[in-house]
């Protein structure tokens, strides 16, 4: 999460949709004032600007919109640029469930992915609910749930979709590839065709808004 009264925008960061690279290459051109939330190394040293902020939800790198409630009251987020990136489902479940495996931390879904492959992990009851219950809307969205978004930037489609964030900058930004757990767009071509249709009804709502398609 990145807010930049500054430049009167605020990123929210989906996890698995390359929002590090995005961060990273926005705190580039951070003012003095940006308030960060994340991994990178301007938003841990910022970290302390944010210690006693009182908020509706939890401090970190993917707060949502409804989670910042609080450090950004209603008047202002109707006056910032909100933004954040997508991904593609098939890709973006298969980066997160191996990205998962790699972790340490103790949280179920990271217990569960080293149990399960990737088939019944997508399956798993608790997982399958939350996926399908968190659209990329829900990120941008009040705590009402009015969605917020001033743009989404599919991340298969960047330097198309990404203009009117350039626009509203003043300036364009070129991303760091980095913290993909294997490709932009091929992960999801290696999926069993019964995944990928479980997916695309998992997933249906951004499917379509997105214009995405399954991988063949």
């Amino acid at each position: 999460m990145i807010l930049s009264r500054g430049r009167n925008f605020l990123f929210i960061h989906i996890p698995k949709t390359g929002g590090t690279s995005m961060a990273l290459a926005l705190e580039s051109r951070a003012m003095r004032d940006d308030l960060m939330l994340g991994d990178t190394p301007k938003a841990k040293r910022r970290r302390r600007k944010l210690q006693d902020a009182q908020t509706r939800g939890r401090l970190w790198k993917h707060s949502t919109l409804a989670d910042l409630e609080g450090l950004v009251d209603a008047q202002e987020t109707d006056s910032l640029f909100i933004f954040t990136l997508v991904r593609n489902p098939w890709d973006r479940l298969s980066s997160y469930y191996h990205w998962l495996r790699l972790q340490s931390f103790d949280h179920p879904a990271v217990h569960l992915s080293k149990a399960l492959d990737f088939s019944a992990f997508i399956r798993y009851p608790a997982i399958a609910k939350s996926i399908r219950a968190n659209p990329a809307r829900t990120y941008l969205s009040t705590s009402a749930g009015e969605e917020k978004s001033s743009l989404y930037i599919r991340l298969e489609r960047f330097e198309e979709d990404a203009v009117p964030l350039w626009r509203h900058l003043g300036f364009t930004l070129t991303l760091p590839r980095i913290n993909l757990s294997g490709s932009v767009s091929s992960g999801g071509a290696n999926l069993s065709r019964s995944d990928r249709i479980f997916i695309s009804e998992l997933c249906c709502e951004d499917i379509a808004r997105f214009e995405y398609s399954a991988p063949e």
